[in-house]
Parts: structure tokens; sequence; C-alpha cells
């Protein structure tokens, strides 16, 4: 297929538990692309295809599937809901070209709703929403659209209206035909009957639409001014206004159902055709230099073009090592050679294929708007590079990742899996760019680092039933840092003399506090020539070398401005090394008399529990040293926002299940750093330093 007015490349995603992957398989099975609907509650859906999400019933990696719906081309990614994956989110928003936000009808806007939304925003996504769930108890689609525009600042435009709630959910109106969509008991999605509005419905129905129709028409003066002159638009007009508007994002569709009832799905995908935008009428992605600086120029979205695609996962199934990329101009094909932009080194393609979950479906060419597969690929691909046309050599603008904050450190069982377990970790490195490891000079024990408990369990368990591989795993550890409260004026010298040519360099220098955020800021302001110009790459180099191990208890140190003002050389002894080394003993010295104070990761926490067990949990909140930010009541609960230490949320989960008898819920994503208070920062101080003695034994 060559015509991209006829693809959409689209993503699903919402809070856990919202009803992302059933409505997948829904899309699926409606779209002819499955047979028989696997439920996430069997461990049977199509995209959920991991042991750990089979069992855990969470969406853990996103999938790719392709279906076809009324000769239009989806690529539908189903995303991660846990706050712990959200990565996978960020990465396929990056490639999308509009997506479908999934609400609860009970639930309504919850904590990871939002921070999709808001990724989905920076990434200006289209998007269409679809509140699901509505045969739950507490259902309430009026209740839910108003809290889209309460906490995510959304413009909904309501196109349906549910026909009863909770158990007596049996359909939905569509408002622009004025027609009703009746479902049987059968279940079966196909079953359904197109009547007239409910009689009891008809003036609601009338006053929706009119409201649809007035938000509809301000994309279009012409239109807009007919209407205020009395003349009702057409549909086709009232549909190009809409399309108009999703795209722009002045708007967002709104519509309901309930997937895992068969209820609804249709509108949903009539919705992606008719409103959500073709890969070329999105903005074209900008291209950048080697620096991540915007060049003003972009990646046109054409098949004419050169050849232009964005890395945006890497996997490793029992098929071997898969590249997923996004292509956004030009064509490839089998045998063609590409190059990495990021790496110069040029590869040939051998192997592409179209995903469908865990199955792949073999390719000999692939053109501006898909997504595929490249199996096998050679030129240490990573997450973000830009895949292109030697003979063009572009870079698309990269992808940011958040830092991981918390760690554990492992040890195989086995001495013998010691090798096994780096070519394990190797891989897992390569596919989550939030997952990090390291080796402790000290005890030479592996760290692994991720964005939450429940991250690092699942790699560690993917390491155990996937490669093989049992660890001995030690406790939690927070990534704490260091920084300073006090500026200081200081001067230090760096002079050795052992024969022959010797070592000379004298720095005068400020150092104080950054700005939160700011991480190492240097400059210099040396005049009349005191230190020469080409040494100062060498001081700010032996600065930010000292950055990685402060002076408490050896943690990177964080937010420190250091200004080299003046200073002195030897016309022969002087060299980069010597300025170098004088910066490192510059740092050593000056440090420990700044005030170093040493600062833990606060945790965003979004806490749901039900209304008889709200002061118990922001007793508990308050007792982890927690501060409370808002309470907001909703008709199943209540949720609490509050910025919390990660030190203090080790375990949380178990807590709050007894403290509100497994009602309640939380998610966590890592806000700021703050000073720890005495009493904390000496524990970890001296802990630090009992741990580092007893391995140096």
């Amino acid at each position: 297929m060559s015509d991209l007015s006829k693809y959409r490349n689209i993503g699903i995603f919402a809070h856990v538990d919202a009803g992302k992957t059933t409505t997948t398989e829904r899309i699926l099975k409606l779209t002819g692309q499955i047979h028989k609907t696997g439920e996430v509650h069997d461990g049977e859906s199509t995209t959920d295809f991991m042991e750990q999400e089979a069992e855990r019933g969470i969406t853990i990696q996103s999938a790719a599937v392709t279906c076809f719906w009324k000769d239009h081309r989806f690529n539908v990614i189903d995303t991660p809901g846990h706050v712990d994956f959200t990565v996978e989110v960020y990465r396929s928003l990056k490639v999308l070209d509009g997506g479908i936000g999934v609400f609860c009808g009970s639930g309504g806007v919850e904590p990871q709703s939002e921070t999709n939304w808001r990724y989905a925003n920076e990434s200006e996504v289209a998007r269409i929403i679809f509140v699901n769930k509505l045969d739950r108890i507490g259902a309430d689609f009026l209740r839910v659209v108003k809290q889209t525009e309460d906490v995510l600042a959304a413009n909904p435009i309501v196109m349906v209206l549910p026909i009863g709630i909770e158990d007596d959910f049996i359909g939905v109106v569509d408002l622009l035909t004025r027609k009703a969509h009746i479902w049987d008991d059968s279940g079966l999605p196909e079953n359904f009957e197109i009547s007239d509005v409910p009689a009891d419905m008809v003036d609601l129905v009338e006053e929706w639409r009119e409201k649809l129709i007035e938000t509809a028409v301000e994309q279009d003066d012409d239109i807009m001014e007919a209407y205020m002159e009395g003349e009702e638009p057409s549909i086709e007009d009232i549909k190009m206004c809409i399309r108009k508007g999703t795209r722009t994002m002045d708007f967002f569709p709104t519509y309901c159902g309930s997937a895992f009832k068969n209820k609804g799905v249709q509108l949903i995908l009539d919705a992606v055709v008719d409103y959500l935008p073709s890969p070329d009428e999105v903005d074209p992605q900008p291209l950048t230099d080697e620096e991540g600086e915007p060049t003003g120029k972009f990646a046109i979205v054409s098949t004419t073009e050169s050849f232009k695609a964005l890395a945006f996962k890497i996997s490793d199934d029992r098929f071997g090592a898969l590249t997923f990329v996004r292509i956004y101009s030009g064509t490839l094909k089998k045998g063609d050679t590409i190059m990495n932009a990021a790496t110069g080194k040029t590869e040939r393609i051998g192997r592409m294929c179209e995903m469908q979950a865990d199955e792949r479906k073999e390719l000999a060419s692939a053109q501006a708007g898909d997504i595929i597969a490249i199996v096998g690929m050679k030129t240490n691909v990573q997450t973000g590079h830009t895949l292109c046309d030697p003979k063009d050599p572009i870079i698309l603008e990269a992808m940011v990742f958040p830092v991981p904050v918390i760690s554990i450190s492992v040890t195989p069982k086995d001495k013998g899996s010691t090798e096994k377990m780096g070519i394990a970790i190797g891989k897992m490195v390569a596919e989550d760019p939030t997952f990090k490891v390291e080796t402790d000079q000290d005890s030479g024990e592996t760290i692994l680092s991720g964005m939450g408990e429940l991250h690092l369990d699942i790699k560690v368990d993917i390491l155990k039933r996937t490669y093989g591989v049992e660890l001995e795993v030690g406790q939690p550890q927070v990534a704490y840092r260091e920084t300073i409260t006090a500026e200081i004026d200081d001067s230090y010298t760096h002079k050795k003399q052992s024969g022959g040519s010797g070592q000379y360099g004298k720095i005068d220098y400020k150092i104080k506090p950054g700005e939160p955020g700011s991480g190492f800021v240097f400059t210099s302001s040396v005049v009349g020539g005191n230190v020469p110009k080409e040494f100062f790459p060498a001081i700010e180099k032996g600065f930010q070398s000292m950055m990685e191990t402060g002076t408490l208890a050896g943690f990177p140190v964080l937010d420190v401005e250091i200004e080299v003002y003046d200073g002195g050389f030897h016309a022969v002894d002087s060299s980069a090394i010597a300025f170098e080394i004088a910066a490192k003993g510059a740092f050593r010295q000056s440090i420990p008399k700044a005030a170093p104070q040493l600062i833990e990761p606060i945790m965003a926490v979004d806490v749901f529990t039900p209304d008889d067990h709200v002061g118990d949990v922001i007793g508990d909140l308050n007792r982890r040293r927690g501060m409370i930010k808002d309470q907001e009541a909703g008709v199943t609960g209540v949720r609490i926002k509050a910025d919390v230490p990660l030190s203090e949320m080790f375990g949380y989960i178990g807590s709050l299940r007894t403290m509100t008898s497994g009602r309640g819920q939380f998610s966590m994503e890592f806000a700021h750093y703050l000073p720890c208070p005495n009493s904390v920062a000496e524990k970890v101080i001296a802990d630090e330093k009992a741990a580092k003695a007893a391995k140096s034994k």
C-alpha cells in the first residue's frame, strides 16, 4: 500500500487497569486480525505475550500489531500503564501520529493517565478519548468527561452518549447521526442494531449535539457564519471541522463503551479513520546536528524523499535481535545499505518484518509511514538512533529518558553463570534505556538501577526465566546525591618536579551552589592570559570528572557552579594534564569547605483509597516524611497527592493493601531532589563508610 492517507499509526495508552489491552484485543477481533479474543485475566491476550505479563495481568512492554479497517491500515501499539514502564509509552508516542486515551468509567482520570497525557502533549500527538468500563459499578461518563477538563486541562468534544449505565449499559447514541447503537446480550461485537434515539434521551441528545456542532464549527469561519445565521452544517462539514480540530489538538473526540462487553468499539475504529491524522498530515520530525541542536530542517513524510527512520525500540526475542523502526521518509528494501547516523557505520539490510505482537510477517520492502522491525542489525543501534541513506546523512530529534532512582545489587547463585548474566544484562540494557548496570569497583558486585521496585523485580524475573540466571538480590538502594550550600573563593596550585620537565598549573576559582537541576556549570573569566585559553577544556574536564564522587559519602555531586577567574602558568612546565590535575585537587580541597549536603530523591506519590481509610493513609504518609499536597474526593474514594522520600516508600504497596483491605492503589514517579534531614544523612553516611570499610578488608 502506498497511499499514505490510508495509514494510521496509533497508540493506546492509559492508567493501569483502565482496559488498554482489552480494547486492543477487541480492535484485532473486529478487524479480523484474530478470530478468538484472549482475555487479560486469563493471561491470553495477543499483545501481552511475555510470561510476566500473562501472570500479573499487566502490560510491561509495548507491542506492535497491524490490522485493517475500511481500507485503512492501522499500525497499533499497546503500551504499559504502570509508572515504572512509562519509557515504553514515551518512546511509542515519539513515533506515533495519533492515539487513543483510555479512561476507566468509574476510576476516571487516574495518576498514570496524567503522566501519559502529558507525554502525548509534549509529543504533539492527536488523540481520541475512550471512556471504558461503563458497565462497572460507579461508572459515570459525564463525570469522567468533566475530569478530563479539570485534571488534564483537555477540551473533550462529546461524540456519543451512553444508553443506560452500570448493569443497564446496552449501547450508545451517535450524536452526529442521531442514531442509537444497541448491542444484544450475546456478547458478540457484531450483534447490534441501529435504531432511533430512545424517547427519554431525545432532549439530552439535542443538547449535547448542539454543543458538539458549536465546538466543531469554530474550526471554519464560513461554516460558523452560516451556522450563526441558522443554517445547520452537513455531517460531512462537521466531520471535516472535527478532523481539523483533532489534528491541531484544539479538542479531543470523546467516546464511551465497554471493551470487555464488546460495546462501542466499532465507533472508535470509525473515529480513528475519520479524525486521527495520517503520517503526511502530522508536523514533520525536526532534524538536529550532532550536538542535538535543531537545524531548522525537517524529515518530510514522503515516499520520494531519501530514507530516514528512527529506531525507537530494541528487543531480543526467540528469533534474535529486533530493531523496531518508524520510517519517516523514503523506502527500504531487502539488500539496501543504510547508515546509523549516531555511529557513522553502514549496514546492509538482510531481513525485515511486520510485527503481530510476538509473531512476524516477512517483508520485502517498506515505506514512509510504516512501523517495522529489522532483524539482526549489527551497527550497535540503540533506542533513539537515526537510520538514514548513506548519501544523505541526517539526525532526527533524539529521545530524552528519565534517570533511574533505585538500585539493587545482584550476584549469580552459581559462579558459572557470571558470563551468562553479563550477556543477558547487556541485551536488556540495550532494550530498555531506563535500566542501567554498573560494577561496584570496591566489591565487584553488579548494581542494577531502574525506575521502581516493580521495574527491577521484573528484570530479575526475566533474568531467571528467560536467561536461566538465578540471582542473590541485595536490599534496594536509593540514588542519593550530594550538593553544596555555601559559596567559597579558593586557590590551588599543582606543582611537581621530578627530573626532566615538571608539571605546573595554578587556578583561582569560585565554587557556589547552582540552580536545582542545573547539574555542572563551568565558566572562565580569566583575562590577561594568566591561564592560556587552550587549558580551559582540561580544567573543565578535571572538575567534571570529580562530580561523580562526592566527599561526604561518595555519591555523585549535583548542581555546582565553578568559575575560574585567575591563575598562573609556567612556559615550560604547564600542560593540559597539569591543569586537569590541578582542577581535581581543587575540587577535593574546596568541596568539603563549601558546606556539602546529602540530598535524596523525592517521589510524587498518588494514592487512591476508599473514603473510610483516608485518615490511616494520610497518617502513614506523614510517618514516612511525606508532604501532603492535595486531596480529591471521587465517587468511589479519595486521591491523595504527596511528595515522599523514595527511601521511605520501599514495600509501600503491602502496607497500603493492609490499611485499605486490599482496595488501595498508588503510583509514583521521580519529582526532584531535596536535602536529607540531619538524622537521615548521618545514618546514610555512616552506613556507606561502614560498607566501604567492610569491602576493603
